[in-house]
């Protein structure tokens, strides 16, 4: 029979040197991992939006105010309004403007947006801004995260489907869980060689819709700018899929300033400048980049321009008015002047930020039906972007939220 195995001095030694080791390789990683620049604070409680009355008040007053660089609207989902500044994303009490949940990292963010009851917060590193968390909008608790080659400068877009990230040189597209449904433009590293139409293109604007993407680009050997139209999803999302692509001939399509203002399943606005000899215009396509109509505008479009989707319908601020748009063909169908930036809905009206306050608006015909007097403190002309939750009404001017409620 064999003697019984015993554990010499140097086996202890062995495996304390080899215990010792492994706990330096799991500190080595905390110390580099994201997890160590990151506070999260999850809500303790849901918060549900209060019902909102068919009668509007007369007047509202200042309730709060936070800063919010980050985002490029007023955003709030379910019964929280967020905000995100620095590198921190917080959803706030929409009353009384208290944190209720808070996510920071040690990394800056580029861009902030909402979309089926999710934060999508995109964080800056070495790499441009590549750093996207999802969070649970109700409580701030991460759902998902992904990472991936992105310009420094980025904008979020949700269309009800996916989420449009685009830079100058590339944008990619999201499903609601992050998953990277199309990469376009620069590739830093493709795994397949030639895998996109074209290279060196400047990506000037682009929206998108369920079943179709459309991208305003500036390419090298063009004239003008081309359209491209794409689908979103491909079954390779690293070879784009053309469904049209073309240098535009329209007046306007050389100048600078043209930009996408909104896709659908079945329609195409773009926003071409004027010329010396034609008036700036809202060009409609069809799915297939096809002209289909022509809209003539009064006066150019402002530079800080934009165009609200509220549920089916859209709506452009040129800068000065607002013009409702025809949510099938983008016809224009009414416009408001004296307007000072995106609207809202509320109590089944479309709510717009006016001198000295907000006009309530028919969605039909835009005649305005009652006016809430707001005094607005600290206010330079910036275009204002609207949001509710409940009856609160989140005005964001610059890179601050102002919260209005009645008292």
């Amino acid at each position: 029979m064999l003697a019984p195995e015993r554990r010499t001095r140097a086996d202890i030694l062995t495996a304390v040197a080899i215990a010792a080791l492994l706990v330096i390789a799991a500190v080595v990683v905390w110390w580099n991992s994201a997890a160590r620049g990151t506070e999260s604070v999850t809500a303790t409680e849901t918060l549900t939006p209060p019902p909102t009355s068919a009668q509007l008040p007369a007047r509202m007053d200042e309730l709060w105010r936070a800063a919010d660089s980050a985002a490029e609207r007023s955003l709030a989902v379910g019964g929280v309004a967020i905000t995100g500044e620095g590198g921190t994303v917080t959803g706030r009490n929409p009353v009384s403007g208290e944190q209720v949940w808070k996510y920071e990292r040690d990394l800056p963010l580029c861009a902030v947006e909402v979309q089926f009851g999710t934060v999508i917060a995109t964080f800056r590193d070495d790499r441009g801004c590549s750093q996207t968390t999802l969070l649970n909008a109700e409580n701030g608790s991460r759902l998902t995260a992904r990472s991936s080659y992105m310009d420094d400068a980025v904008t979020l877009t949700p269309d009800g489907t996916y989420v449009l990230a685009l830079g100058a040189d590339r944008l990619e597209m999201w499903r609601s869980d992050l998953v990277r449904t199309l990469e376009y433009g620069y590739v830093d590293a493709p795994v397949n060689p030639r895998t996109q139409p074209r290279t060196g293109c400047a990506l000037v604007s682009a929206a998108s819709a369920p079943s179709r993407l459309a991208v305003l680009e500036r390419c090298p050997k063009d004239t003008a700018d081309r359209l491209t139209v794409l689908n979103p999803a491909p079954k390779d999302g690293t070879v784009p899929e053309e469904y049209s692509s073309h240098v535009l001939t329209e007046p306007g399509g050389a100048v600078g300033g043209a930009r996408v203002l909104a896709v659908s399943d079945s329609r195409i606005a773009l926003y071409l400048p004027g010329t010396p000899s034609t008036a700036p215009q809202i060009a409609v396509y069809d799915i297939s980049g096809n002209p289909v109509a022509t809209h003539q505008l009064s006066a150019p479009l402002a530079g800080d321009a934009a165009v609200a989707h509220l549920s089916s319908a859209y709506f452009l601020f040129t800068g000065d008015t607002l013009i409702a748009l025809n949510a099938s063909t983008f016809d224009p169908l009414w416009g408001v002047q004296n307007v000072l930036g995106t609207p809202a809905l509320l109590s089944g009206q479309v709510l717009v930020p006016v001198p000295g306050g907000l006009a309530a608006l028919d969605p039909a015909s835009g005649a305005q039906r009652s006016r809430i007097t707001v005094q607005r403190s600290d206010y330079h002309d910036e275009p204002i972007s609207l949001a509710t939750v409940g009856p609160t009404v989140l005005e964001r001017r610059g890179t601050t939220v102002y919260a209005l409620g009645a008292n």
